[in-house]
């Protein structure tokens, strides 16, 4: 515990952070249910963010009393951007991605966004990678590779479907590390709240927008009261009280101890999948799982 921080607060503070971290991981699980009902990836993101949409334009309205600096033009333009490629794009590949595979290997998969931004850096912004991150890099894969072969060997003739959705999520992962690379240079200045709230509203706008495009609006109005209920259980539960929770958790004790409660995600997924979902589960997965946390846990290190 920081010295800082006094106990009381850094409990709470652990407290929201690990709940934000159940919160987000239940997501795969709510989605994962809605698809038994004959839904869709656009279907389901669409409703999801158009339900969302007014919490976080509340949440913006608020995160105005934390505001660092004024918003500028480049400033939306960066928000544009920001909920095009982290909350919009990555979010649209992660649920097509589930109708593929099991929530357990998409957290997996998704998990490995703090390596594809240490990745990207290195190729783009020429940042050296250390002997250290290439070790964690090669804990995360190698992770990876017994998930996948989990899946694949109780896939049977499915295997197509395990490499469809792996690669539909790796590629959620890689938007979502666009995102953070994007995000690390201007939330210094704007405020974290203020970011994940304007740059969500915007992609709400875009989720809506291919929503409207690609399927008629009555079509929302067919769903059953279960896709409903799943869907605003997921807005609560797991888009808006998480990005509170988390923001608050970081308030208290700080972005560290917060980031190494989110490593407990891909075990709570795959917990929440088996219990939840009855979806297999074997040794495998486990130590991928092992593997993952403790790379990216290598890499989240300072």
């Amino acid at each position: 515990m920081p010295r800082s921080v006094p106990a009381s607060n850094y409990k709470i503070g652990i407290l929201f952070a690990l709940l934000g971290a159940v919160g987000f991981s239940f997501k795969a699980i709510l989605v994962k249910l809605a698809y038994r009902y004959g839904v869709d990836a656009e279907t389901v993101l669409g409703m999801r963010m158009g339900l969302a949409l007014p919490c976080y334009l509340l949440i913006g309205l608020f995160a105005r009393q934390e505001q660092r600096a004024p918003m500028q033009g480049r400033d939306w333009l960066w928000m544009v951007w920001l909920g095009f490629t982290g909350y919009y794009l990555s979010s649209y590949l992660d649920f097509l991605g589930l109708d593929h595979i099991s929530a357990g290997l998409e957290r997996l998969i998704l998990f490995l966004y703090p390596t594809l931004v240490i990745v990207i850096s290195a190729l783009f912004l020429k940042k050296p990678i250390t002997l250290k991150t290439l070790a964690a890099l090669a804990l995360c894969y190698a992770g990876i590779a017994l998930a996948v072969g989990h899946d694949l060997s109780v896939s049977g003739d499915a295997a197509h479907e395990v490499w469809i959705g792996s690669a539909l999520v790796f590629a959620a992962a890689i938007a979502y590390a666009l995102y953070l690379i994007g995000n690390g240079i201007v939330v210094g200045r704007l405020g974290s709240l203020q970011v994940t709230a304007w740059a969500s509203s915007f992609a709400c706008v875009f989720s809506i927008a291919q929503f409207l495009a690609l399927r008629p609006l009555d079509s929302i109005f067919a769903q059953p009261w279960q896709v409903w209920a799943i869907l605003l259980v997921m807005v609560a539960v797991s888009t808006v009280a998480p990005v509170w929770m988390v923001s608050e958790a970081i308030r208290r004790i700080g972005a560290g101890p917060v980031s190494m409660t989110s490593t407990m995600g891909p075990v709570i997924t795959i917990a929440l999948g088996w219990v939840i979902l009855a979806e297999p589960f074997g040794w495998n997965q486990f130590f991928g799982a092992v593997l993952v946390i403790g790379g990216v846990w290598l890499v989240s290190r300072r």
